[in-house]
């Protein structure tokens, strides 16, 4: 019996390279359309920060968000330095939290927080786990760290 367990255990550890691609490609998907909006309309993003959300500098909390979400999306998919861009993503969703949907509560149907939620645990699951095989970091820590 405890065989069996080994086996079936090493063949569910055999899936998380493809879980943590999974990941990587759903965060890069999600943060997609709000960014090309941010990144389309960045003066109204601008005066919605000051005028609506109230967050101080306003211009370059903008440019700093566009530009996160921006790179995230490029290195998340290509599981690029996905553990550092994971640090700001993560402190992006806290922020939408705090700001945009802490206020109604759990449910996205409300546009709750549970969305940004999701998104903060997937990628806090890449910074404690890495992007897997299936990406650039394996590719290029093999090749110049042997690790």
């Amino acid at each position: 019996m405890e065989k069996y367990i080994k086996q079936v255990i090493k063949i569910f550890s055999s899936f998380q390279d493809f879980s943590l691609l999974i990941i990587r490609l759903i965060l890069a998907y999600g943060f997609y359309e709000p960014a090309m909006k941010k990144l389309s309309n960045f003066q109204s993003v601008v005066e919605w920060f000051g005028n609506s959300l109230h967050i101080p500098f306003p211009f370059l909390n903008a440019i700093l968000a566009v530009t996160t979400e921006v790179s995230g999306i490029i290195l998340l998919s290509l599981g690029l330095m996905t553990r550092f861009i994971s640090i700001p993503m993560m402190f992006i969703m806290v922020v939408a939290i705090a700001t945009v949907h802490g206020s109604h509560g759990f449910h996205a149907s409300n546009n709750g927080f549970e969305i940004p939620l999701y998104y903060m645990i997937m990628l806090f699951v890449l910074l404690a786990n890495g992007p897997g095989k299936f990406s650039l970091d394996e590719t290029l820590f093999k090749k110049y760290f042997g690790s």
